[in-house]
C-alpha cells in the first residue's frame, strides 16, 4: 500500500477532503493489512534446525507433559512468535524416545512424556550452552510479525470509521494525522 493511498482516499489529493472519497478503497486496505497480518502470523517463526528438539527437552526437565501441552507452552513462551506444528514436535518426541531421552506413559488414550535419567543430563547440557529457544524466537521477531502489523490493522481500522462518521473537518484531521505517522515512520528508518 503506497504511502498516499490513504491520503487519497479521504479526499486530501484531487478534491476537498471529506468529498468523493472511495469508503471501498478503504475497507479494501483494512482487509488487505488484515490479510497480511494473519498470513504472517498464521505460519510459525523460522526457527533453526534443533529448536523443537531443544524446547521440548527443557520443558521436560521442568515436568512431564503431552504433545499438545508442550505445542502449547511453546508458544505462551515465545509470546505467539513460535508456535510449532504437531508434525514437528511428535517426531521430536518420538526420536527422543528412541535415543533413550524421553519416556512415554499412556493414560487416559493421551502420552504423557518425560525425561529419563539420560535424557535430563542432555537437557541439562542443553539449557546451559544456550537460551531457551522460545527465548529466541521472541527475539527474533522483535515485532515485525505480530506488534506491527496488528497495530497497522487497527490503524486502518480507526481510519476507515473517522471516513464513515466522521465529518469535513474530522477526516481532515485524520489525514493530517495519518499524514504524520507515515513520515514519523519513516524517520525511525532513517535514523539507522
Amino acid at each position: 500500500m503506497s504511502g498516499s493511498f490513504l491520503g487519497d482516499a479521504f479526499g486530501a489529493r484531487g478534491g476537498a477532503a471529506g468529498q468523493g472519497w472511495p469508503m471501498s478503497n478503504i475497507m479494501d486496505a483494512v482487509e488487505q493489512l488484515r490479510a497480511q497480518f494473519e498470513q504472517k502470523t498464521s505460519g510459525a517463526t523460522r526457527m533453526n534446525k534443533g529448536d523443537v528438539r531443544s524446547a521440548v527437552l527443557s520443558l521436560l526437565l521442568e515436568q512431564p507433559m503431552h504433545g499438545y501441552q508442550i505445542i502449547r507452552e511453546i508458544e505462551e513462551r515465545s509470546g505467539g512468535s513460535w508456535k510449532p506444528s504437531p508434525g514437528s514436535v511428535y517426531p521430536t518426541l518420538q526420536l527422543l524416545t528412541d535415543e533413550g531421552l524421553v519416556q512415554a506413559e499412556e493414560s487416559g488414550g493421551r502420552k504423557t512424556y518425560s525425561l529419563t535419567e539420560e535424557g535430563r543430563a542432555a537437557a541439562g547440557e542443553e539449557t546451559t550452552e544456550r537460551s531457551a529457544p522460545w527465548e529466541s524466537a521472541t527475539t527474533r521477531d522483535s515485532g515485525r510479525m505480530t506488534a506491527l502489523p496488528k497495530a497497522g490493522v487497527e490503524l486502518a481500522q480507526a481510519a476507515a470509521q473517522v471516513a464513515r462518521t466522521g465529518n469535513k473537518e474530522q477526516v481532515a484531521a485524520a489525514v493530517e494525522v495519518l499524514d504524520d505517522a507515515r513520515r514519523k515512520l519513516y524517520s525511525i528508518l532513517a535514523q539507522s
